[in-house]
């Protein structure tokens, strides 16, 4: 490991790190997809998939090139360029806040100075958030330009639900800068070496949780694809590759938000103990701390039923908001004490 400040990469190492980038994601999202299908087929004490390929581990793929050879349609009263361009919108913003969880420190590799991460901003937290603002309108647009009204209704959840939660999960990370005293993400996980934050942070780490399961869509939140009242939600009039744009960007932000826990709660690519393996294991770590994040997500969606949605926005304002802004105060109030 070597620490350099204000390196700058040559430009064709942004370039690989950009490939490495959409290689591994593309990569990560049909292994969760068989890991989530297998591991509830358990917990339901069924089989997962088990035809496709040797104990069904082609199964991800075959569900994608079925998805992609579809044919492409769309409702005659929809609006083209929105509709299409909805989706999109969805996978590049998921795919860029996959871009800034960090994998491990500035290596050596070959000679040259390479930050294990696509990119280590300054206002990494404040960069996350914007990218899910932009991510909202994905859902928006989807659910109007599809011209239907369950889509629309499904959407308008889906605005309320998110800006609902995100106000609980930015205030949980509050926390969590105050502590570290950086908005680096890379900077966070060096402030976790002496103790991680879900130590000092345990408040914090279960409000994020929580408001994280809001913002991917997940059980039991949600309540944007209840197929038993919106058919199916802001995505109901989409079908092939469109659809999978879709999926792919809901997985694909499970294994961000699972990355963005392991950084700044989990200690990133620090190991406890005061072990301090090789650079080329930081990767790993990270990816093993990101997959217990990644079954908690399955495990919660094996066993809780959906709330109501009267319930869920109960929840958000009236239990998790205060929680988060007491969490913040008292370690502002700590932090000031001691320091």
């Amino acid at each position: 490991m070597i620490a350099l400040v204000g390196y700058y990469e040559p430009w064709w190492i942004q370039i690989l790190k950009g490939i490495v980038i959409f290689a591994v994601a593309l990569q990560l999202v049909p292994v969760v997809l068989m890991a989530e299908r297998k591991i509830m087929g358990r917990m339901q004490g069924r089989y997962g998939p088990n035809r496709v390929g040797p104990y069904g581990a082609l199964q991800p793929l075959a569900d994608i090139l079925k998805l992609l050879t579809k044919e492409q349609f769309r409702p005659t009263t929809s609006v083209g360029f929105l509709f299409a361009l909805a989706p999109l919108i969805s996978i590049l913003t998921a795919v860029a806040a996959f871009a800034i969880i960090p994998f491990g420190d500035v290596q050596d590799i070959f000679g040259t100075p390479v930050g294990l991460y696509g990119i280590d901003v300054s206002i990494g937290p404040l960069y996350l958030f914007a990218l899910g603002a932009i991510a909202f309108y994905g859902i928006m647009l989807g659910g109007w330009a599809s011209g239907s009204k369950y889509s629309f209704l499904g959407a308008m959840r889906g605005a309320a639900q998110l800006i609902s939660y995100e106000v609980s999960q930015g205030l949980a990370l509050v926390g969590v800068i105050f502590t570290a005293g950086t908005l680096s993400l890379t900077g966070i996980v060096h402030a976790q070496e002496g103790m991680w934050f879900i130590v000092p942070q345990f408040v914090g780490f279960l409000i994020f949780l929580v408001a994280s399961f809001a913002e991917t869509n997940r059980a039991p939140f949600d309540l944007t694809e209840a197929d038993a009242e919106l058919v199916g939600g802001y995505n109901t009039e989409y079908g092939g590759g469109r659809f999978a744009s879709y999926y792919f960007a809901e997985y694909l932000n499970v294994l961000v938000v699972s990355g963005i826990v392991t950084t700044v709660f989990l200690g990133g690519w620090l190991l406890p103990f005061g072990i301090h393996p090789p650079g080329w294991v930081d990767p790993f770590v990270v990816l093993f701390k990101m997959s217990l994040v990644t079954f908690l997500f399955i495990w919660v969606r094996a066993t809780l039923p959906r709330l109501r949605y009267d319930q869920l926005m109960s929840f958000g304002w009236k239990v998790l908001l205060p929680l988060a802004t007491l969490n913040a105060l008292v370690t502002a109030i700590l932090v000031v004490a001691t320091h």
